[in-house]
């Protein structure tokens, strides 16, 4: 039977992550405080993630779980001050994966995103759609890249930071729909959203978890999700795939990560405490509301080949669109 072995250790996975998930909070981590670091200022919503996860997670140890914001360049300020201290699990990282997989094909980092960090746990998702002002006449897609074409040379997108999906989108579409938006970055989404808001700028490629509460405060328009299927915070917009436009599909993950150094046991471990910390329905509630999607449980080796697909796609999609910081 040429399956067996393929089904034996995919039994003996799933058997060991239900033991570890079921393991006393006290054996399943560590007995000492936890750092928690995290690339972005307080306030925002990935601060606001880490907190949850780590109050969830103080009470679970019985030991403190401390977040430190430490943001700069493209989040390696973060990653190089975990990779800086000692990989005895004490330091963590909370992040989205575009500080690994996006940033370091167009900003210089003092790190190897695929060989110095590694992933523990995947705790959220967040999706990536296309917003503008609710001053545009156009109300879909469709009347969008004909009121685009209409005024060449007049508009633009914004992106929250050079180098990221964000950018990639509208490049993409650029081509793919024959527009001529000008791309204009800013550091971070809340700058860019006021100036779309505003009307400066006709449009912008965001993260839900952003532009979903404008879109709830009849603040933004929402033209289409880049997803292959619906967002369920958004089942109203439509996919950019349903709009004939499959490759204008991305997303990050937000989730734990730590020094490749840290040991495999010690790395199972957190796995296993984070998942059951995430497993608590008011940590789902709250993702919700934050809008995030939950994601289930994978393994560190999932995580791993996931992180090494999405980092390869990109690193093509910044070559071919001559992508510049």
């Amino acid at each position: 039977m040429p399956y067996r072995p393929a089904l034996l250790r995919v039994g003996k996975a799933a058997v060991a992550a239900i033991v570890a998930l079921a393991m006393p909070a006290a054996m399943a981590w560590t007995n000492k405080p936890v750092r928690v670091l995290v690339p972005a200022p307080a306030g925002g919503s990935m601060d606001v993630l880490a907190r949850v996860l780590a109050d969830q997670l103080t009470a679970d140890l019985g030991q403190p779980v401390v977040v430190d914001n430490k943001p700069g360049a493209g989040g390696g300020i973060a990653i190089s001050t975990m990779l800086a201290a000692p990989s005895d699990g004490q330091t963590i990282l909370v992040a989205t994966t575009n500080v690994l997989t996006e940033i370091p094909h167009v900003m210089k980092v003092s790190f190897d995103p695929m060989k110095d960090v590694k992933p523990v746990a995947a705790v959220a998702k967040t999706g990536l759609l296309l917003v503008g002002s609710t001053s545009l006449p156009a109300r879909d897609l469709p009347s969008l890249i004909s009121y685009v074409k209409a005024n060449p040379g007049k508009l633009s997108f914004a992106s929250y930071s050079a180098g990221t999906v964000a950018h990639y989108a509208g490049m993409i579409m650029n081509q793919k729909a024959g527009m001529d938006l000008q791309h204009v970055p800013f550091a971070g989404s809340p700058p860019a959203l006021t100036q779309v808001m505003g009307g400066q700028i006709a449009v912008m490629y965001d993260g839900m978890v952003t532009s979903l509460p404008m879109i709830r405060a009849g603040k933004l328009q929402a033209f289409a999700v880049a997803s292959k299927e619906r967002s369920p915070l958004l089942p109203q917009v439509p996919t950019f795939a349903e709009m004939g436009y499959p490759d204008l599909d991305f997303s990050n993950w937000a989730g734990v990560f730590v020094s490749a150094k840290v040991s495999e046991d010690l790395a199972q471990k957190i796995h296993a405490a984070v998942y059951k910390a995430m497993s608590t329905p008011k940590l789902h509630e709250r993702i919700a509301t934050l809008g995030f999607e939950p994601l289930p449980v994978q393994t560190i080796q999932q995580l791993s080949q996931g992180l090494r697909t999405e980092f390869d796609r990109n690193a093509g999609i910044v070559k071919t669109y001559h992508i510049q910081p």
